[in-house]
């Protein structure tokens, strides 16, 4: 889709990304454990949204419509109604026509893409929010809670682990098709990890990653799948852990900014997006992410832009494989040459295509309803210069995020323009 007024990215914000591995998040052992609280969804929320209204300047009585994004609320909150939650955290959000809207982990990017349809319809200033607490209760009950983005009834009973065993099932096609090897898996969360070491906001921003201790079966890095076949193929270091976090961002059309008295050279246009669904228990081919791929392809002929013109990519890490068909999904490499172009260094913070800069799911974290909007929101601040230490040394004229929903279920394609 190609919206035919112009939708302008003014602005956004996350809060800090917790989970283990911070050293702010209180776990059984942490020194505060028993003392203090980890910061709740409506804490987030506000820390996410204060934060875009002092970036940007917009009020929040200027918001013509909201989506909130959200996966998983009413399993590991007890809390639906997330629409009717945000005016409680912001009373600038009183009386405004919000809904709360859910696609998995590609929650976050349908939350954006409702802020371009409604900016269609005759809005003119639109926020997008994404947040996911997953902490709270045991961990295989967060475990269980994830499994509902797969079809339950017929691959609920694969694993323990079904998104792991999944993806596994991936990375074992993957290597046997194309020769890759877990140490090109490794490359993905070393990657990851340093870049999120220069973010401040990053769930992992203090945890060190070698390559020999990603590519190596340790007590830190095991493997854990029930099924033999697939065990080896993902460990720990190559998976995300759960998260808790917020995003916001402030979309407007040429309308908005004016109202707003915002320059649109202080923002990004989002050019085209490409939106695909397949159905759930059905994928045909596990060594690539065909759904992203036709997503994709939706998104650059829309664009008009070939892979050749993108210059830095968000895409959706949750276990390294991920990253590696991504890439390739998105024409950033052939089939089957994603771990090449890692090796090459192509994707690093000083590559030719600079893939999760400040971090990925894996270094950055993964709050599943704010992921997709955190990836725009990392474009915006990478061509706008608000990236600190991990900001890319170049002019940045096209990005794309890519946003998945369960095992390439659900896939989302946005091409990023900076406005100059």
């Amino acid at each position: 889709m190609t919206p035919t007024r112009p939708v302008y990215v003014v602005g956004g914000s996350h809060s800090t990304f917790l989970g283990r591995g911070h050293p702010d998040f209180v776990w059984r052992k942490h020194p505060d454990f028993g003392t203090r609280d980890n910061p709740g969804v409506e804490e987030h929320l506000a820390t996410a949204l204060q934060e875009t209204w002092a970036l940007t300047g917009v009020a929040p009585q200027a918001i013509d419509k909201v989506y909130v994004a959200n996966f998983l609320g009413e399993l590991f909150l007890r809390q639906g109604h997330l629409g009717a939650l945000l005016p409680r955290v912001e009373r600038g959000l009183s009386g405004k026509p919000i809904a709360r809207v859910e696609a998995a982990c590609a929650s976050g990017s349908v939350a954006i893409a409702g802020c371009v349809d409604a900016l269609q319809a005759g809005c003119d200033v639109a926020l997008a929010v994404g947040v996911e607490i997953e902490t709270v209760g045991e961990a295989m009950d967060g475990v269980d809670h994830m499994a509902a983005a797969a079809h339950v009834a017929s691959e609920r009973g694969h694993d323990r682990f079904l998104f792991p065993w999944l993806f596994a099932r991936r990375a074992k096609a993957y290597k046997e098709a194309f020769g890759a090897t877990s140490e090109d898996l490794g490359r993905v969360a070393v990657k990851a990890y340093a870049n999120a070491s220069r973010n401040p906001k990053a769930q992992m921003r203090t945890v060190s990653m070698t390559l020999e201790e990603a590519r190596a079966t340790s007590e830190r890095n095991r493997e854990f799948l029930d099924d033999e076949v697939l065990r080896p193929h993902i460990r720990l270091s190559d998976c995300t852990t759960f998260s808790d976090g917020a995003s916001a961002v402030v979309l407007a059309t040429q309308e908005g900014l004016y109202r707003l008295g915002i320059h649109k050279e202080l923002c990004t246009q989002i050019r085209a997006i490409g939106h695909t669904v397949q159905p759930m228990g059905a994928v045909l081919d596990p060594r690539r992410m065909s759904n992203m791929a036709h997503a994709a392809s939706i998104a650059y002929g829309d664009a008009s832009i070939t892979a050749a013109d993108v210059d830095v990519a968000e895409v959706h890490d949750c276990f390294t494989i991920a990253e590696l068909q991504i890439t390739e999904a998105l024409g950033l490499a052939e089939l089957g040459q994603g771990a090449h172009l890692l090796r090459d260094g192509a994707t690093a913070l000083d590559g030719s295509v600079p893939v999760n800069t400040g971090g990925g799911l894996l270094g950055f974290g993964h709050p599943v309803g704010a992921t997709g909007v955190k990836q725009t929101v990392e474009i915006w601040r990478q061509m706008k210069g608000h990236a600190g230490d991990y900001q890319l040394d170049r002019t940045l004229t096209h990005g794309v995020t890519a946003n998945v929903g369960g095992d390439d279920r659900t896939a989302i394609v946005m091409v990023h323009r900076n406005v100059t």
